[in-house]
């Protein structure tokens, strides 16, 4: 199999560089008309699947699976095996984190031979970035990719991610750790992304990340897709606006959903 960075690389010059999120919220499904338990959160995703068919990455929210337990899990199953049946890239939103033979384990359930293991999943730095090497080897070596979190948008994180770490702040550390595995990687784009708020106005340097970097925050939570451009010293087709709730309050309709979903992805076509 081709590696992440390439395959993701490619799958963006063909389809955009938008991630669309899969967050089964039971407030959304409510206002879907959809029951708040595993079946109601099947039918969510059979819809989001159908809509989302032909779009690069979508990025299932694990938590809100979670909350069903192992039926939610089976529900998460059937959808990745979903999404990749139609061609798209799959990013479990799971922000695992952790050590030693933990790490191993978490790195064995996403990114190895597990039936929760997605394209890529996103994981905490936050107990050093050394603490990921379990993960990231085990994903190198599956041709899966991670996208680490850096600097997220929320206010409570700039107390840990802009704190200085030798003349240079956490999320820039972080950054440069996930530039210096690309490097070692050879696969052009690296496999290693990192996590940028839209909403930041300070961002990390990713210039020389060698990797994609995952924008969250694109739409209902006040990132604007013009204002996206450079963001972060970022390149050309490095940039991956995320969007949920923006496009899927338009459901339940498929042919509506996927006119909200076209909508945001022609709205960020320039940082391709």
């Amino acid at each position: 199999m081709t590696g992440f960075g390439p395959r993701l690389a490619a799958a963006v010059a063909r389809r955009g560089p938008l991630c669309l999120g899969i967050d089964p919220h039971p407030e959304l499904m409510r206002a879907w008309e959809l029951s708040t338990d595993a079946e109601g959160l099947r039918r969510f995703c059979d819809v989001c699947v159908t809509a989302f068919a032909g779009f690069a990455i979508v990025k299932p929210q694990v938590a809100f699976f979670e909350a069903y337990g192992a039926a939610g899990f089976a529900v998460l199953e059937h959808t990745i095996a979903a999404l990749r049946d139609a061609g798209v890239l799959v990013l479990a939103d799971a922000k695992r984190g952790d050590i030693g033979s933990t790490m191993a384990a978490y790195a064995a359930a996403w990114a190895g031979d597990s039936p929760l293991a997605a394209d890529a999943v996103t994981a905490s730095p936050y107990l050093g970035f050394g603490s990921l090497q379990p993960l990231i080897d085990t994903a190198v070596a599956n041709d899966r990719g991670l996208f680490v979190l850096a600097a997220t948008s929320n206010p409570e994180g700039a107390a840990v991610q802009r704190a200085d770490a030798g003349g240079r702040t956490v999320a820039q550390s972080i950054v440069d750790a996930a530039a210096e595995v690309n490097r070692a990687v050879s696969q052009e784009p690296g496999p290693i992304g990192v996590v940028v708020g839209a909403t930041l106005a300070d961002p990390p340097d990713v210039s020389a990340l060698g990797g994609p970097v995952l924008v969250p925050g694109v739409g209902a939570q006040g990132g604007r897709p013009e204002a996206l451009g450079g963001l972060g010293g970022a390149k050309p087709g490095q940039l991956l606006p995320a969007v949920s709730r923006e496009v899927l309050r338009a459901g339940p309709g498929v042919a509506a959903l996927r006119s909200a979903a076209e909508a945001m992805r022609d709205a960020v076509a320039y940082l391709a």
